[in-house]
């Protein structure tokens, strides 16, 4: 059965658009996964650590049949081609992927929170994702709420002319 996702992907390294359209080709090349809408590209002021880059943000909409932690893997893997390292907590990075929302699904184990736990906190995750949530009766409605509580007062703003292109 396939399931309704939705990933936030995010870059300061390196070139950040092909950064990420690098990380949507990749999604797309995995037969389990098929991407539904990409986001418009958010310029976004770091959040946590402040002393570095800003970031570009995107989120991704995808349908899968892997399960949470074989999507996690995927994900993983994303970032190694992409040459992430982790070598400060939100730190610089050439890329980041993170499952944000899968549906109504809550999520806890060792190694995945979904809802992803910052996810309500976080600008750049939240605009992204209402932008491509459209009448997604499970996941607009944690978005709406969370954005009426204006926890995050970070800037954020569109990159006029940036998209991620992918195949339909």
């Amino acid at each position: 059965m396939s399931e309704q996702v939705y990933l936030s992907i995010g870059s300061n390294i390196g070139e950040r658009i092909a950064n990420l359209t690098q990380a949507v080709k990749l999604l797309q090349n995995n037969a389990n996964v098929q991407i539904q809408a990409v986001s418009s590209v958010y310029e976004t002021q770091p959040w946590g650590n402040l002393d570095q880059a800003n970031f570009y943000n995107i989120a991704v909409s995808i349908t899968t049949t892997l399960t949470p932690q074989r999507l996690l893997d995927v994900l993983h893997d994303i970032e190694q081609a992409g040459h992430r390292r982790r070598l400060q907590h939100w730190g610089p990075r050439t890329i980041d992927l993170d499952i944000v929302y899968w549906g109504n699904r809550q999520i806890n184990t060792a190694t995945l929170t979904v809802p992803h736990p910052h996810a309500h906190e976080r600008n750049f995750v939240l605009l992204p994702v209402q932008e491509i949530a459209g009448d997604d009766s499970q996941v607009k409605p944690q978005v709406d709420a969370a954005l009426a509580e204006k926890a995050d007062t970070s800037w954020i703003k569109k990159v006029e002319g940036a998209a991620i292109k992918y195949d339909r």
